[in-house]
This record gives structure tokens, C-alpha cells and sequence, in this order.
């Protein structure tokens, strides 16, 4: 019942029809082909992203608290325009091999800003070029170029080299789905975070140098103007609430009520409200959510107390979600696995961790129940804000 969130160290894109081209700090990622424009010959853009090794460790040891309790992971863009998409439309994603400078670029700088990764240029124009040529099967490494212009484009891998297994990571995008890339990578950070605490480090590990993110082959450098797909997704340096994101989940559900003598209520006609909830976090906090839960009609009983003091456990069948108020739109999503509700003697509760949540920005949390063969879904103002700091 657990979602952690952290944003990416760097991010930039490079640009086939611009090769010595640095964007780092541009407010756009572009995974795009073109078989127009100033160019007659086609030509691609891909992403370039990166998360910390020290985030992802520190998330994997200790918010988390071992490799082996982690469920997924998934690296999440969000799209800013989607244009010329064809009925499926692919997009790969593949470990990067070889390290590389953000830069400060923006798209078509004038003088074009030369201080980091570019098509041919890991780092700054001149020194260090992304390889092109005398890949090995033994390298697991491999990369492309224009086929007509200038070599470079990344180099990745496309097989872990300490289990041979192939990476394959793709997403299909068409008119009726959601533009927003939503990949699961969970293998790739396995891999990461066990080249990053390996004790024997021979060289042979698939380091973190975070993700490239291309379309497929069969799409990029075609001479088919119909095949010509723009995919503009958000970047790290946008001013909207939409950066890059990679998203752990992992199941720390618990049902376990000790010596408590409330009962898991059994009517349709509930109420539920947060036991306690100060509405005003800080960035990067963690609380408790706990609900207090009752029928609403109790029955008639002869008894000295307040059947409204008594207070009932949700359902196993229990789940929580997390909605943006402006925007409408959810966060963290209703999961069966990694939202279901805890409790322990004291009450039904699940845990929030803020730090995934754009600051300065107000939230309501949905809570969905299935009570027999009714299900649920409880909405009683459970505002909060998460504020800077």
C-alpha cells in the first residue's frame, strides 16, 4: 500500500538535424521523427533521462528497506503534445551505456549552446563521442545514427551482462490511449542497485547512467511523411506540475488488530472520516492516515454507551487514492495491491508519503470499499495541501 516518488538528476534531448546541439535545461523532451522541414532527409529526436543512484538507494534501503520487498517501478513522462500519431505508434525505452553532461541548452539557442550531451557529443562538443561502430555481441551494447548524416544518437544496452537477459521496455501509443509514457523498468533498477552495491565491481555491470527514450526502429529515419510522429513530453525544467517522475510501489499491507474487540463493519450504509488530519503538510513528510469507521443507522441495543464511540474496521477489501483538486486528475490511482488499506488494533489506516506530491497544491483522498457485493467509494472532503519546506 505504498507509492514513492523522486524526480529525475538530469534530463535533455538530442537532436539528429542538430548534432552538436546541447537543450539540458529545456522545458520539452521530444521522442520525435520528421521527414520534413529544413532538412530533406528524415530525422529523429530521443530522451535522455536520468535518476540518482543516491535517490534510488536510499528509497530501495531505507524507505523501502531491501531489494526484495520491492514491488515496481515505473518511470512516468507526461505528455505535452502528441502529433501525427499513427494506429500504434512505439516507443523503446533501454539503460544507458556511457556517461553524459545535462548542459544548459534550450532548443535552437542562438548561438546553439554546445556545454553538453548533443547527437555526436556525450559531454561538451569535442571530446567524448557517443560510440558508433565495433560493437561486440560480448558488449551488450549498442546504438544508431542517421543514415544519412552525422553518426551518433546514444549508445545503450540491450541485455543485462550479468544475466544475459534481454532488455526490451516498450509502450504503444495510439489515438485512443493515455499520450503519458507509464513503463514499468523495475528490472532495470534491480540491475542498477545491484551494480551500484556490488562488492566485486569487475567493470561488467550495467551501471545507473539512466534511459533513453527513442522510437522503435521501424519508425525512425523512414522516408514516409505519413509516418512522421511528434511525442512532446514535460522535462524537468517545466513550470507546469508535470515533470518526470520514477514511481516505486511496493506491498506493506497489514491486517493485523492485536487484542481489539472492534469488528470489520458489514453495511453499505457507512461513515468513514479521517481520524485525524492536520490538512497542512511539508514537502517530503510521511503520516499515518487513520479512519474512523460506523454504521450510519446503528442497530437498537440496550447498553450504556454511545454506539457512535464504537468504532469498526474497513473491509480487507479496502484501497485508497490520491486526486489532484485542480486538475481532477489522480495521482496515485486505486491499486489492489499497493493501496490497500491497513489495520492494527487502534483503526484502519494507510500510510502517505508526500514527497510525489507537487508542493503548494491542494488534495483529496478517495477511499474505495467493497462491502458484500457493493463497492464503495467514499468522499467526505478528505482535503489536505502540501506546502514548500
Amino acid at each position: 500500500m505504498a507509492v514513492y516518488k523522486i524526480y529525475p538528476e538530469k534530463d535533455a534531448t538530442i537532436y539528429s538535424l542538430f548534432p552538436q546541439m546541447n537543450t539540458g535545461i529545456d522545458e520539452i523532451l521530444e521522442a520525435t521523427t520528421t521527414t520534413f522541414g529544413v532538412d530533406v532527409n528524415p530525422q529523429v529526436s530521443r530522451i535522455l533521462i536520468k535518476y540518482s543512484n543516491n535517490d534510488i538507494n536510499n528509497v530501495i534501503n531505507n524507505v523501502i528497506g531491501s531489494l526484495e520487498n520491492l514491488g515496481e517501478v515505473k518511470i512516468k513522462n507526461f505528455i505535452a503534445t502528441a502529433e501525427g500519431l499513427n494506429e500504434d505508434t512505439s516507443l523503446e525505452i533501454y539503460p544507458i551505456s556511457g556517461s553524459w553532461s545535462m548542459g544548459t541548452g534550450k532548443y535552437l539557442d542562438d548561438p546553439i549552446t554546445t556545454n553538453g550531451t548533443s547527437w555526436i557529443w556525450r559531454t561538451l562538443s569535442g571530446s567524448s563521442r557517443w560510440k558508433v561502430n565495433n560493437f561486440t555481441p560480448v558488449d551488450f551494447v549498442t546504438g544508431s545514427w542517421d543514415p544519412t548524416g552525422t553518426a551518433g544518437g546514444c549508445n545503450w544496452w540491450i541485455k543485462d551482462p550479468q544475466t544475459s537477459q534481454s532488455i526490451s521496455i516498450s509502450q504503444t501509443i495510439n489515438y485512443s490511449s493515455n499520450k503519458d509514457l507509464s513503463s514499468n523498468v523495475t528490472s532495470v533498477v534491480k540491475a542498477w542497485y545491484s551494480a551500484s552495491n556490488s562488492i566485486n565491481n569487475g567493470g561488467n555491470e550495467m551501471v545507473n547512467e539512466g534511459f533513453v527514450i527513442k522510437q522503435s526502429n521501424s519508425n525512425e529515419f523512414i522516408f514516409n511523411e505519413f509516418k512522421a510522429t511528434e511525442l512532446k513530453y514535460f522535462s524537468i525544467d517545466t513550470n507546469t506540475i508535470y515533470p518526470p517522475q520514477l514511481e516505486f510501489k511496493w506491498r506493506d499491507y497489514i491486517f493485523n488488530t492485536g487484542s481489539s474487540s472492534n469488528i470489520i463493519i458489514n453495511t453499505k450504509n457507512l461513515v468513514a472520516t479521517l481520524a485525524d488530519n492536520p490538512e497542512t503538510f511539508r514537502s517530503g513528510s510521511i503520516y499515518d492516515f487513520r479512519i474512523n469507521c460506523r454504521p450510519k443507522f446503528p442497530q437498537r441495543v440496550f447498553q450504556t454507551a454511545s454506539l457512535y464511540t464504537t468504532n469498526y474496521y474497513l473491509p480487507t477489501a479496502s484501497y485508497y487514492a490520491v486526486k489532484d483538486l485542480d486538475t481532477n486528475e489522480f495521482v496515485i490511482d486505486f491499486d489492489t495491491t499497493y493501496t490497500q488499506i491497513s489495520a492494527d488494533s487502534e483503526s484502519s489506516y494507510f500510510t502517505l508519503y508526500m514527497n510525489g506530491l507537487e508542493p503548494e497544491r491542494y488534495y483529496q483522498i478517495l477511499i474505495k470499499t467493497q462491502v458484500g457485493r457493493n463497492t464503495l467509494i467514499l468522499d467526505d472532503n478528505y482535503y489536505f495541501k502540501v506546502i514548500n519546506g
